[in-house]
């Protein structure tokens, strides 16, 4: 399978939003419309993203997922499902790497001061924004204060051409984007360290060809400069020079004559003149910057100009390098980008790479809602749910004891529409609709209240109903007087199901409704096993379809009644033949 076009996509999507892995925050993107119409769907929808999240190292990584939002289109998500099984996630090593590089921080400059310097007004302006020194020619005397620089770069000067070519360390430009370059190296250096932690890694073939189309460009500022000697350095090699004399003039053998030349002419024989010679080749220094006398000195004025000449030469040298490099130096910034993004994207695999886990499969598209052995990515040791939505059963009275798993289940539900519009694979095995517009109606926390109901009541009223609707309420009955609750839960699912929704409604009044159960409608339980020791359930999380199940209180009765012995035995076994009657 062929992943390419949606991985220029993805790209495309990095640098269009400008997503940059060192961003220190995640970029706010505006979405299009999501299929999860309430607070509570969307909640859900947002925990599931956060936890894929979890597992990339930089923060914008995360607003990939953005990437995959939601369609009606079948070929889409089958398009998705089909990227990332071409990533060959099973295949891939873990990337930790990644999680070294750090936040670009420049660390070259250039060592030698620039001007750039023109005649033409226009031309002076452009140049002011480029982040050098910038020099406006406009009288001979304005050359003369040019002489301070390392590096002149000259560009429309055509009446000051001749007066400017005399000046040590001159360099004509021809375009304005070629001038001061070394904005582009300075960039590049702070890429440094990054790149070669990059260099020593595996990584995709996309973002190593970018590494090496840089590779030659990091050269330029590698501080491969010939050293520029300094009269310091001279002066300490000045004291070994005459120390080597001295200690060779012990040796040799001085005749009487030779001694009455020096002392009397004052003239260095030939003999001694070779020892002086000798002792600064062997320093390295050129002799004409030394006076040949005993002891050797060094002649300050011929040094000061050597290093002048010297500096000019190199700087020039040194800039001349990029000039010719001008063409590539200049898609630094093009090819940092693209780096930034293939890190992104490279981060972004190896999270998707963490996050499937081996029993995961890619689910499929289907007119029911189905799930078999689905686990719950949200939890640490899930139980393998199964439920299912059809022509048949279109709705589910999902019933339970309190802390059964009801809640966990709507929610599980929405995690599994989540993963499938992003083509992600699922622990489990899912078929599911195209669900267009999902509502999720989470337990009220408060009290019952007038104001709470007319809430839901009207919130119901707006959904927007029809084949790809999927509603989920979360005891509705909480907002509203016990007695009548039930019937309004048998009539809003009546109305839902004649408007060919898909629906779940989780609730405590499984045997009020039985009675005026509609068609189209199901009695799902939970069904905790009973109570331990302590009074806490034992559940077996996975709903068995068409059975009401206990409710908590019903358990601890029931437990109750089965103790031998227990003070009022005779009323808690009352109690609970009166209940199983119901």
């Amino acid at each position: 399978m062929n992943s390419e076009p949606m991985k220029k996509d993805l790209i495309n999507f990095i640098e269009k939003n400008n997503l940059n892995p060192f961003n220190q925050s995640k970029t706010n993107l505006k979405l299009d419309d999501s299929i999860f119409k309430t607070r509570d769907a969307k909640s859900i929808q947002t925990k599931t993203l956060s936890h894929i999240s979890s597992n990339f190292f930089f923060k914008e990584t995360s607003n990939l997922l953005n990437f995959f939002g939601f369609t009606k289109n079948e070929r889409e998500i089958i398009l998705r499902q089909e990227f990332f099984k071409s990533l060959e996630l099973n295949n891939q090593k873990e990337k930790q790497f990644l999680r070294n590089l750090k936040k670009p921080r420049v660390t070259w400059k250039p060592r030698y001061e620039i001007v750039a310097v023109t005649e033409d007004e226009s031309t002076f302006i452009k140049l002011k924004e480029l982040g050098c020194s910038v020099e406006f020619l406009v009288s001979d005397s304005d050359i003369s204060n040019l002489e301070r620089y390392d590096i002149i770069q000259v560009i429309d000067c055509d009446n000051f051409k001749i007066l400017l070519e005399r000046i040590p360390g001159t360099v004509f430009i021809n375009s304005i984007d070629d001038v001061y370059l070394e904005r582009y190296l300075e960039t590049l250096s702070s890429w440094t360290d990054n790149f070669g932690l990059l260099r020593k890694e595996e990584t995709s073939n996309d973002l190593n060809e970018v590494l090496e189309e840089l590779k030659p460009l990091f050269s330029l500022i590698s501080g491969r400069e010939n050293k520029i000697m300094t009269a310091e350095e001279v002066e300490k090699n000045l004291e070994n020079i005459n120390e080597k004399i001295s200690q060779r003039i012990k040796e040799m053998t001085i005749s009487g004559d030779i001694l009455l030349k020096i002392l009397g002419e004052g003239k260095m024989p030939l003999e001694i003149l070779q020892v002086v010679r000798d002792a600064i080749e062997e320093s390295k220094i050129s002799e004409s910057i030394f006076n040949l006398t005993l002891p050797v000195s060094i002649d300050y004025k011929e040094l000061e100009e050597q290093i002048k000449r010297q500096s000019a030469n190199e700087f020039t040298n040194v800039a001349e390098d990029i000039k010719r490099n001008a063409e590539k130096i200049k898609r630094i910034p093009l090819l940092l980008k693209r780096l930034s993004s293939l890190i992104l994207f490279e981060d972004f695999t190896n999270g998707i790479f963490k996050f499937v886990t081996k029993d995961s499969v890619y689910p499929s598209i289907s007119k029911n809602f189905h799930l078999s052995n689905a686990k719950n990515i949200l939890l640490s040791n899930p139980s393998p749910i199964s439920f299912q939505l059809d022509s048949f059963s279109r709705c589910s009275i999902l019933t339970g004891a309190n802390s059964g798993g009801k809640t966990t289940l709507l929610e599980h539900i929405i995690q599994n529409i989540t993963l499938f519009f992003l083509g992600l694979p699922i622990p489990g095995t899912v078929h599911l609709p195209i669900f267009t517009d999902v509502y999720y109606f989470a337990k009220n926390k408060g009290s019952a209240s007038k104001g709470a109901f007319e809430t839901l009541l009207s919130q119901m009223s707006n959904i927007k109903f029809g084949p790809s609707t999927l509603i989920l309420a979360d005891e509705i009955e909480a907002v509203t007087e016990p007695g009548i609750a039930g019937k309004i839960i048998s009539a809003t699912a009546d109305y839902f199901i004649k408007k060919n929704c898909f629906i779940v409604l989780a609730t405590h009044l499984g045997h009020e409704i039985k009675k005026s159960l509609p068609q189209g409608a199901r009695i799902d339980g939970i069904e905790a096993k009973g109570l331990d020791e302590n009074f806490n359930l034992i559940v077996d999380h996975n709903p068995v379809m068409g059975r009401l199940a206990h409710s908590t209180p019903e358990l601890i009765v029931e437990r109750m009644a089965s103790l031998k012995g227990l003070i009022g035995e005779e009323y808690f076994k009352y109690l609970n033949n009166y209940l199983k009657s119901y």
